[in-house]
């Protein structure tokens, strides 16, 4: 890879895999500071709190598709976490500003996956990454369901956005 700008995930033989610049020209659907009383013992943000903030990108992420409080209240459907796999990458501490941007790596007919980057704006490296694979599902009868076709043409639309980026998702390989 040959970017001039700073890295923002370096794989195991430390050669630069993604560059900052390319994490940030992603969709962001979350900023925040970090504010003192999500610090942990060891001063820094505690893990908890980590899943509360890409927490919140997700249920942003989905409302920007038509996955919001109207259409889960009118239709007694939701999403399920199926799987969830977090890399610490840098700590971030109170005070500091975050925004976490979102990448789609793949779409089924009832499921979405999907990869959320955390930048510290402070520090302007690459903090923490969560790969997730979430379902769409009737909560009624507790089981997975095909996602509505004008939310999953939506998903399906950014998805082939994401495939043209010329650098690869640090995946875990678990999903």
């Amino acid at each position: 890879m040959t970017h001039t700008t700073e890295c923002g995930y370096w794989d195991k033989l430390k050669i630069c895999q993604v560059a900052m610049s390319d994490l940030t020209g992603l969709p962001s659907y979350h900023r925040q500071t970090i504010p003192t009383d999500y610090a942990g013992r060891m001063g820094h943000m505690n893990v908890r709190y980590y899943m509360a903030v890409f927490d919140t990108a997700t249920w942003r992420m989905l409302e920007e598709y038509g996955l919001d409080e109207a259409y889960f209240s009118t239709t007694e459907n939701g999403v399920f976490a199926l799987k969830q796999f977090i890399q610490y990458l840098a700590e971030v501490r109170p005070g500091e500003k975050v925004a976490v941007y979102t990448r789609i790596l793949g779409l089924a007919e009832k499921r979405i996956h999907f990869m959320h980057f955390m930048a510290n704006q402070d520090t302007e490296g690459l903090a923490a990454i969560i790969e997730s694979l979430i379902t769409h599902a009737n909560l009624k009868v507790r089981k997975a369901v095909s996602l509505p076709s004008e939310i999953a043409a939506g998903f399906r639309s950014r998805l082939l956005k994401d495939q043209l980026l010329d650098w690869d998702s640090p995946v875990s390989g678990v999903m």
